[in-house]
């Protein structure tokens, strides 16, 4: 019986909901039964799989086929369920990174699985040349739910795309055409973002992230793009301009390091958006969709100014949650601001707002906007902050600061412990959980939205003994 076989036997997951692995290579694996003893003989409780061990030779086996964009560990995952994730060797994992704050409702939930079944036995695709059922649906759906939520209060259109990068594209292009649109000579064409943001990697998108790790390798960047500093409201009269198009920010940077948005800022840069007629872009590709615990974080309590009204864009983008793992992303435009200046053949997308996806994503964003359901993130989230701040108490010359809001948090290592960020990573991978980095030496916590206080409890837990692996050895 080959491995793939007898792992999808061996695994504690409902064959109704993850039927088998059977679609994984049918190759030769090396017995697994040498490195379930040196398993046992491993002082911790998931160890990383050993160069002879069966996930090593998958690895080996396919790896020489795929481009190397992404450096991973040699744990192979074949199987989710709700927060947890198991690998070709049955180890699980606590999943505290939701496939990178994309899982909001867990992995393999078994209403969107359904969905995807049924209607990928009615219609999958047929083009955007003709209109299809659920389109239309979700972009009514995102509008109404947007607007109920005292969010983006002009919201009035949506273009639907394949991935964040493309809803940023998408907005940068839109940007333009207004700027086109108000100035037919091209003079206002610039485009503002922020220091530590990340918007995407195609070179539109990647233009707008001004990290040298990104840009450099792919140098030169498009051109009219200007970068500032995040939370600088004294720097905008400058930096924004007559000249300027559009401006590009996180109401909570997520790659960055979860750094939150001041109101001020935000409020700031909306004032100076309206004097000299740029187009204000909110990239919530991370932080949206109820993960701070209001369905779009712009609308967050926290983020509502002292006086006066809180900060609205003038376009909204929005991916990862959007699909629950299924490729979509959003671009959502103001009528008055955005929309009057689009016209027929001035974007587009072939598989774009295909029938599956947009079913999925309709039937997600219902649940999401689900009251309760974000009433429950704030709750988590403060629990999760308590715990973080225990751990601050213990180790404070190791933890420095704890940012975010709801379930998309931050714990900053400081200086001395930067360097240490990825071997905290995987210790706490080895014990069973798994997190990621944001930043310079940022532990990132965005897991699904429907964790449960036990499963923070135990995080937490792994992430002291993971604390405590890593300092003994500093």
């Amino acid at each position: 019986m080959s491995f793939a076989r007898l792992a999808a036997r061996r695994l504690p997951v409902s064959r109704r909901l993850v039927p088998s692995i059977d679609s994984l290579p049918q190759q030769r694996f090396f017995s697994i039964s040498q490195h379930v003893k040196s398993q046992n003989k491993a002082a911790v409780p998931n160890p990383d799989p050993a160069a002879d061990s069966v996930s090593v030779a998958f690895v080996n086996d396919q790896s020489p086929y795929m481009l190397p964009t992404y450096v991973r560990p040699a744990p192979v995952m074949v199987k989710g369920q709700g927060c947890y994730l198991w690998d070709m060797e049955n180890r699980k994992y606590l999943d505290l990174t939701a496939g990178i704050a994309v899982n909001s409702l867990g992995h393999c939930d078994p209403e969107v699985a359904q969905i995807i079944a049924e209607q990928a036995e009615v219609l999958v695709h047929a083009s955007n040349l003709y209109y299809n059922a659920w389109t239309g649906a979700l972009s009514k759906l995102l509008i109404d739910v947007t607007k109920e939520s005292g969010a983006m209060r002009d919201a009035s259109q949506v273009f639907i795309c394949n991935s964040g990068t493309e809803a940023n594209e998408a907005a940068i292009k839109f940007a333009r055409k207004v700027g086109r649109s108000l100035d037919p000579s091209g003079a206002k064409h610039e485009v503002v973002s922020f220091h530590n943001s990340f918007h995407g990697r195609t070179m539109g998108a990647l233009s707008a992230t001004p990290n040298p790790k990104y840009q450099t390798p792919f140098s030169p960047m498009l051109p009219g793009f200007k970068y500032g500093n995040y939370n600088d409201v004294a720097q905008l009269e400058t930096l924004v301009t007559e000249k300027t198009c559009g401006v590009i920010v996180e109401p909570i940077q997520g790659e960055g390091g979860i750094n939150v948005a001041t109101p001020e800022f935000l409020v700031a840069l909306r004032k100076r958006c309206d004097e000299v007629g740029a187009v204000l872009i909110f990239d919530e590709i991370q932080c949206g969709l109820s993960r701070t615990g209001s369905f779009w974080a712009h609308a967050h309590p926290s983020l509502a100014p002292a006086s006066g009204e809180a900060a609205h864009p003038d376009i909204l983008t929005s991916a990862k949650a959007l699909g629950n793992g299924i490729p979509i992303g959003a671009t959502i435009v103001s009528e008055k601001a955005v929309a009057k200046h689009i016209k027929p053949g001035d974007h587009g997308t072939t598989y774009g707002g295909n029938p599956l996806v947009c079913r999925v994503a309709h039937h997600i964003v219902n649940r999401l906007a689900d009251p309760e359901l974000q009433k429950s993130v704030e709750t988590k989230g403060d629990l999760l902050v308590s715990g973080f701040k225990d751990l601050q108490k213990k180790y404070p010359n190791v933890i420095s600061e704890i940012r975010g809001r709801g379930l998309i948090r931050g714990v900053q290592l400081s200086p001395e412990f930067v360097s240490k960020a990825s071997d905290l990573v995987g210790a706490a991978r080895e014990r069973g959980m798994l997190i990621i980095t944001a930043g310079e030496g940022c532990i990132r916590f965005v897991p699904p939205l429907t964790i449960t206080e036990e499963q923070i409890k135990s995080g937490l837990k792994i992430l002291e003994q993971a604390l405590e692996a890593v300092v003994a050895q500093a």
